[in-house]
Order: C-alpha cells, then sequence, then structure tokens
C-alpha cells in the first residue's frame, strides 16, 4: 500500500469528528510538516526547526525515514490510523510534529487534524502536493485540471470525472491503480486516452513514463505515483452526461424506477445544495439517490429499501454510476429510518399511502428542507392530497408519451400519470 499522504483523504462526506474538551494552551504545539522524496534537504529553515523541537514525530514509515535523523521520539502511525489521534491530543501544550506528503491540506492529514485541533494551535509547514509537481513535470495549469484520490477509495469514483477533453490528476492507491484505472477506461470506449504516471516525484527515483489507457502496459510501477489522463472519448464511449435524468438503460432495473423525464422533474424539485443528504425512501433501483449523489462530489444519501434483492441491485447501480458511497438501508420505512443521520431533503418513490410515513418524513427534517414525493396509484395519490391540504406545498401531475411502433407506423403510448408533492418546511 502506498504511503502518499499521513492518511487517507478527508471528504467532505464524511461526519464530523466528535467535539473534544477546549483546549487551555493557546500557543502553537503541534506542527504538520510536509515532506517529500528529497527528505530533510527540501525543507524550509523553519520547517526544519520545528521537527527539531518535537519531542515526538508522529508519521508513516517512509516519512519517517525521509526525515531522519530525528531528535524526538519516532512514532509510526498505528493501525486504524485514528488510533493515534487520543495520544497525540493527549500531548497539547508539548511540542509535538506530524510529518505527510507534500502539502497536508491537499487530500492529506491536515483536514483531520485541524477538526480536532483549533488553527491556532497548529503549524503547517506544506510542500509542493503532487499535483503541483505533476502540473510543473507536464506543463499543464493546475487550475484547470480536475484532481482526486483514489487513495482508499473505491476505483469507480473515477467515472464521474471521465468527460471528454478533461485533464485529470488522480493520487493512486498503489502500483495497481495505474493500470486498473487504464483497464477501466478502455472498457467504456475511452481506449484513446492518454496516460502518464509520476512515480516518486521530488527524489532520485523520479520517473515518467506514458502510454494510452488501451494500450496500457507498463510494469514495474513504484507504489508512490500519481495519474495523469487526458481523457479522450469514442463516438460511442459510455460517458455519463453531467445532466440530471440519466437514460433509463443505464440502470439495472425490475421494472420499479423513476423514468429519466420524471427523474430529471424529480431532482429539479428536490433543490440539491451542496455537501446534502436525501433520504430516499422505496430506493427501487436507486435512480433518484444516485443522481443526487452525481450533482457534485460532497453529496450524500440513504436509500431506504424493503426487499434484499432490490437493495442488492441499488448497490450494484451505485458502484456501475461512479458513486459507491451511497448508503443501503433495508427495511420497511417508517421503522427503517429510525437512527438514520438526519436529511436535508427527502424523496419518497414507494410506500407513500404507509400510514405515517410522510408525517415521519416531514417531522425529520430541518427548517427548508424538502420533501418530495410521487404517486401513481389512487391510493398514494390520495395519501398525497391528504398532505396537501394539510400541510400546503405543491401538487402536480406529470404525464410522458413516447412514440411506439404500430403496425408499420408510430404512435404515442402514455406512461403512467404521476402525481407529485412538493413541500419545503417551514
Amino acid at each position: 500500500m502506498a504511503d502518499f499522504s499521513a492518511s487517507p483523504a478527508p471528504e467532505s462526506s464524511r461526519e464530523p469528528w466528535p467535539s473534544r474538551e477546549p483546549c487551555l494552551s493557546r500557543e502553537p504545539w503541534l506542527s504538520i510538516v510536509g515532506i517529500g522524496e528529497d527528505g530533510r534537504a527540501g525543507l524550509s529553515p523553519a520547517a526544519s526547526a520545528a521537527l527539531d523541537a518535537a519531542h515526538v514525530v508522529y508519521g508513516g514509515r517512509r516519512h519517517l525515514a525521509l526525515a531522519a535523523p530525528l531528535s524526538g521520539e519516532a512514532r509510526p502511525w498505528p493501525s486504524p490510523f485514528a488510533g493515534a489521534y487520543d495520544a497525540i491530543l493527549a500531548r497539547r501544550g508539548e511540542p509535538t510534529c506530524i510529518l505527510a506528503t507534500g502539502d497536508p491540506f491537499h487530500f492529506g492529514i491536515g483536514a483531520e487534524i485541524a477538526r480536532l485541533v483549533p488553527p491556532g494551535e497548529i503549524r503547517a509547514f506544506p510542500q509542493p502536493s503532487a499535483f503541483s509537481l505533476a502540473c510543473a513535470r507536464l506543463g499543464w495549469p493546475l487550475a484547470e485540471c480536475a484532481c482526486l484520490t483514489l487513495h482508499g477509495r473505491a476505483l469507480t469514483r473515477i467515472l464521474p470525472h471521465l468527460q471528454p477533453g478533461t485533464r485529470l490528476l488522480v493520487l493512486s492507491w498503489d502500483e495497481t491503480t495505474p493500470g486498473r484505472v487504464a483497464a477501466l477506461m478502455a472498457e467504456r470506449g475511452l481506449g484513446a486516452s492518454r496516460l502518464a504516471v509520476l512515480e516518486a516525484m521530488g527524489g532520485p527515483r523520479e520517473r515518467i513514463r506514458s502510454a494510452t489507457a488501451e494500450g496500457f502496459g507498463l510494469d514495474g510501477i513504484d507504489p508512490l505515483n500519481t495519474l495523469s489522463i487526458e481523457v479522450l472519448a469514442a463516438s460511442d464511449a459510455r460517458v455519463l452526461p453531467l445532466a440530471p435524468g440519466l437514460d433509463d438503460a443505464l440502470f439495472e432495473n425490475d421494472g420499479q424506477l423513476t423514468k429519466a423525464e420524471i427523474r430529471a422533474v424529480t431532482l429539479a424539485a428536490l433543490r440539491p445544495r451542496l455537501g446534502e443528504r436525501l433520504w430516499d425512501i422505496g430506493g427501487g433501483a436507486g435512480s433518484v439517490a444516485i443522481e443526487w449523489m452525481l450533482r457534485h462530489p460532497a453529496m450524500r444519501a440513504v436509500a431506504v429499501e424493503i426487499r434484499p434483492d432490490r437493495a442488492a441491485r441499488i448497490r450494484r447501480n451505485a458502484e456501475a454510476l461512479g458513486v459507491p458511497d451511497l448508503a443501503v438501508v433495508e427495511g420497511a420505512a417508517p421503522a427503517a429510518l429510525d437512527g438514520l443521520p438526519a436529511p436535508d431533503a427527502v424523496f419518497v418513490g414507494g410506500g407513500v399511502s404507509e400510514p405515517g410515513l410522510l408525517a415521519r418524513a416531514a417531522a425529520c427534517l430541518p427548517a427548508g428542507g424538502r420533501l418530495v414525493a410521487n404517486a401513481v396509484t389512487l391510493e398514494g395519490e390520495a395519501a398525497l392530497l391528504a398532505a396537501f391540504a394539510d400541510r400546503g406545498g405543491a401538487l402536480r401531475r406529470l404525464s410522458v408519451a413516447r412514440a411506439d411502433p404500430v403496425g408499420g407506423m408510430h404512435g404515442w403510448r402514455a406512461a403512467m400519470p404521476v402525481t407529485q408533492w412538493i413541500w419545503t418546511k417551514p
């Protein structure tokens, strides 16, 4: 496993760390020092002084070796990694140092530690990130590149980013990541894309090699590598569109699917905002929750589905469409909602007529939270009419007709109309 940074990259979708006791010390005691493959030679005088002043130095074994000799006690990160946090906090007021790769606040340990330690108690000494080094080697403008990490992340998280013409910079998990990404891209009609593997940048082992995705045959890749990608797509490439309302054929389903046209209108009614969490109740194929998460990497969602076979299908769809972090809960709502993290918006696509479900969903929302419910049955429509009469909001009926063959000609075949209730909590 490659030791790119002190920890897996922090994500905005993670839950915040629990609050700690307030710190009495107001002076910086914790130094976070970014170190490159050139070791101590690349450190600034201030960073070197902070490292030498520390009584205890935490870091990956590679980091500690690069920084040797150390004046303080070297403590390699334990497994699991977070096991060291309490020990670090117990040292408040004592000179302590954490070593990280490059820029600790760019997919590194810095953001994690800043959730635990007030910034006024931290002194950070960043160096160029792997992304900055890669752009310097390639002559790419960093501001025009998409930067992401697969370090400790599912490979399929890259799928939404594979847009034609895009330049990507990717932190690899290990030496297998470039080949696995190349195979994934070739399989999706992106085989002409140009990849470069930048290994051990900034040190004596630095090496840069390139290949196309379909012709990728690089071997002996250093586990410490960053991948650059220029995406080139064939005319029939499987690229995820940026607009809501993905083609129904992209979702494995048994017919329990919010169709593309209705899904696009539903997403608009839910009004996603950065970093919000959706409850998708009666998930079916998971299409609404998946498209919610595709709006931005910071989006979060929980799909609640009573049938185990459909819950498994939701997980497969989420993996195939690049949002493997979608949480899936098996169980019947409203009971299955117990203990879930609070939503910012709720979509009810199944079980609308279940007694108490709409009231429970509404009660769980914060002020300004949105509730959208769709119904195709008379019983479901009756529940929405009652909710509208009780709480207000907006009510509309949506119908879609598609052209189908009629003998040797074509005619309109109407889908079942959908009644939709939209409500915002006061």
